[in-house]
């Protein structure tokens, strides 16, 4: 499992690292795709739409499951990958690069601080044995 060192993470196993632009790419950890399986459809909010910490952002569907996103800080949806339409599985193969979900401005990006380190998160999840 891929534990980026640049991302915060949350309790939910969602991912997110601020970019030099200001803006947030979010997604789920290589950890839940895992536990996830094979994801076949994703639905997310759309651009503009103003998200608070914790708020569902949008849905993930697997063979046999259905989990809500929920976003780790507030802000406003600037960007929705739209690769994710017609490839949903790209979340299986890159989650931390092309599987991103959405991309947000952090109406205040001291709220990452808050979140999960890499090492964190990895004993969370357990993987750190």
């Amino acid at each position: 499992m891929n534990f980026p060192d640049d991302c915060r993470y949350t309790k939910e196993h969602e991912w997110i690292r601020l970019g030099d632009d200001g803006l947030a790419a979010i997604g789920v950890t290589d950890y839940a795709q895992g536990e996830l399986g094979d994801i076949v459809f994703v639905e997310l909010e759309e651009e503009g739409t103003q998200v608070g910490p914790d708020e569902v952002f949008g849905t993930v569907e697997a063979v046999k499951t259905v989990s809500e996103l929920y976003a780790p800080v507030a802000g406003t949806i600037e960007a929705i990958n739209t690769v994710l339409e017609d490839a949903p599985e790209t979340v299986n193969s890159d989650p931390y690069g092309d599987g991103w979900m959405v991309k947000i401005r952090p109406s205040n990006p001291s709220e990452l601080d808050s979140l999960m380190t890499a090492a964190e998160y990895k004993h969370m999840v357990g993987a750190d044995a």
